[in-house]
């Protein structure tokens, strides 16, 4: 294991807590929800209920859990309310956790790239030409 120091993980978790609207589902094998916490509402995910199943009420989990032995990283989910996440799906004895991070940040910087990156192969086809 990574030998972190104290300090350093609690700025991590603070970061994480502001900056990224860190939010957690805790699930169950047989797929009920068995806790919840964080900036869950920034994704669009409130009235949630203990003991019921998860896919009724977060419905892109569908399909998506229980988990095997593996983890699921999924980036840049676009949510209905117009947040972007990245979302992270890891097993534990506990159950399914599944945790949601802000990308949105992430995700403009990515497209922009992405558009110069197309505007300089449109460009240079161009001069080809």
């Amino acid at each position: 294991m990574l030998d972190v120091p104290n300090s350093v993980i609690t700025y991590l978790i603070n970061f994480l807590t502001a900056e990224r609207s860190l939010a957690y589902l805790l699930v169950s094998k047989d797929g009920s929800l068995l806790d919840w916490g964080g900036k869950l509402a920034e994704y669009g995910i409130t009235n949630l209920a203990k003991g019921e199943n998860i896919k009724e009420q977060v419905c892109f989990l569908e399909g998506l859990l229980p988990l095997d032995d593996t983890s699921l990283f999924l980036p840049f989910i676009k949510t209905e309310y117009g947040s972007c996440a990245d979302v992270h799906m890891f097993p534990t004895e506990e159950g399914d956790w599944v945790l949601f991070l802000d990308s949105s940040c992430d995700q403009n910087d990515l497209f922009a790239t992405q558009q110069k990156a197309n505007e300089f192969s449109l460009l240079q086809e161009k001069l080809n030409k």
